[in-house]
């Protein structure tokens, strides 16, 4: 256990977690709005929508050039499309779904040379779009190391241009704008860090800061705050929920993993040897590899939990009232 992490974690706590979904196919990433709906990247190919009434909708379509649709993040945008980041083998960039079933392309290529296999898209209030890319290296498992850190970060203007606002991270997973609106929060999920960089009214972003260093079994990747200021970061293999305070302090709000299984990964990660397998073997009660929260309920204070390897999501109850996304009044 990370020396730095306080723990709140009660013994038997993963038990009150509460499925949702039946029929989800990697549901790597979750969104909540305020109409009660939540969607969820799936990889039948596109989106699927879980309502209210838990009636689950499969929106998916045809990918240009015989691609399959691998959705990793996912944006809802305000005439009920979807953004994808599209996370292929070998295949990149991000691309639009209607819910008629139509896929196009959106961003394909950034500074001239086309997106590597792309991890996470989001908008925020002021028009931008912020994409991420987690490494340039084939297979992405490479990757899983603390030595490499060529990750990089996107941001797309209203007018439609795009650049690399930041290079050089440690395996780029998961951005989320501070409340403040004057910082970019990334989750760097190999080089075990939640850093934050200051963003200037034109969409460029300033030197890094490193927010919080996380240790053993924790591997950052999704990310939300609440209104408190406090960011929420979930840990895929250790399925961990730990809630960082503004210093940088950190809280262990849930964890689900077999001890011994969790330590092989670490041992690997260490000597820089992790692959597919360790990420692909999970152990746990509950929990499939969480790699996505958000805040749902009228008064946002459920957490909904995404699993990379699970058919359903999870919730449970959040202590403070998640910050309001930009997509929440969007149906």
């Amino acid at each position: 256990m990370n020396p730095q992490i306080k723990s709140s974690h009660l013994p038997g706590f993963v038990t009150e977690l509460t499925a949702v979904g039946v029929a989800l196919t990697r549901p790597e990433c979750v969104l909540a709005t305020q109409s009660g709906s939540l969607y969820t990247a799936d990889w039948r190919g596109g989106v699927c929508q879980i309502a209210p009434n838990g009636t689950e909708t499969l929106f998916t379509g045809t990918m240009p050039d015989g691609l399959t649709a691998r959705p990793n993040g996912i944006a809802l945008l305000a005439d009920g499309s979807f953004l994808m980041a599209q996370l292929g083998d070998k295949d990149g960039g991000v691309y639009r779904l209607t819910r008629e079933g139509q896929i196009a392309p959106w961003l394909m290529q950034v500074d001239g040379v086309d997106l590597p296999p792309s991890n996470y898209v989001v908008q925020d209030a002021a028009g931008r779009t912020w994409i991420t890319v987690s490494t340039r290296l084939t297979p992405r498992a490479a990757a899983y190391r603390g030595d490499v850190a060529d990750g990089f970060i996107v941001c797309v203007q209203a007018d439609g241009s795009a650049s690399i606002v930041a290079d050089g991270l440690g395996y780029t997973n998961e951005v989320a704008l501070h409340p403040s609106g004057q910082w970019l929060y990334v989750n760097e999920t190999f080089g075990r860090r939640l850093s934050r960089f200051p963003v200037a009214a034109n969409g460029a972003l300033g030197e890094r800061e490193t927010v919080t260093e996380f240790g053993a079994g924790t591997f950052p990747d999704g990310l939300a705050f609440d209104e408190d200021g406090f960011a929420w970061i979930v840990s895929i293999v250790s399925n961990r929920l730990i809630r960082v305070a503004p210093d940088g302090a950190q809280q262990l709000f849930l964890e689900d993993n077999e001890p011994e299984h969790l330590a092989w990964v670490e041992d690997a990660f260490q000597s820089a040897t992790m692959g597919r397998p360790h990420l692909d073997g999970i152990r746990s009660q509950r929990l499939r590899n969480i790699s996505s929260i958000a805040f749902a309920g009228p008064d946002r204070r459920t957490g909904v939990l995404g699993c990379l390897l699970g058919n359903s999501l999870h919730t449970l109850a959040m202590p403070a009232a998640g910050v309001a996304p930009f997509h929440w009044k969007f149906s």
